[in-house]
């Protein structure tokens, strides 16, 4: 038999639902803090660097559909941290992963850049010139707004945060 918990969408309502096994939750969510980390600083490297991959495809036809990849990917990602970690999480893993993107702006040794930013150009279509820094600053943006996001957003399984 299983615990019950209150429903909360009806006020003082003698209707009980059962509560969530924990086997409902993703595997991620049942690790000890230390690998919930691990996961998180992870999928932070991973959602930085092939943003940082993506976010020009497209763009220098004035269709930058890998902006928007690399903006849902990043935004999946820190739902996941979040959903994973809390606040605390998602702080880790906007951290991570816009060091992550700012590492890989950096020139290369040979002098090669991943993310060019910072040029102008008559012959160039706009979103070739200005996607880079869309893509900089917009990842930032997109994690903090996840931040300030209600936590009921990211239980998953009525797990309370």
């Amino acid at each position: 038999m299983h615990a019950t918990v209150p429903d909360s969408t009806i006020p003082n309502a003698a209707v009980r639902r059962p509560a969530p096994h924990r086997s409902d939750v993703p595997w991620s969510h049942r690790c000890n803090v230390f690998v919930r980390c691990l996961i998180t600083l992870l999928s932070a490297i991973a959602a930085g660097a092939l943003g940082t991959l993506a976010h020009r495809m497209g763009a220098s036809s004035n269709i930058p559909y890998g902006l928007v990849l690399a903006f849902i990917l990043i935004g999946a990602s820190a739902w996941c941290a979040r959903s994973r970690g809390g606040v605390l999480g998602l702080a880790l893993h906007l951290s991570v992963s816009y060091l992550t993107v700012w590492w890989l702006a950096m020139p290369g040794p040979g002098g090669d850049l991943m993310l060019p930013i910072g040029f102008h150009s008559t012959t160039m279509p706009w979103w070739s010139q200005h996607v880079g820094y869309i893509w900089l600053y917009g990842s930032l943006i997109v994690q903090v707004l996840l931040l300030v996001c209600p936590a009921r957003w990211f239980r998953i399984g009525g797990k309370d945060e």
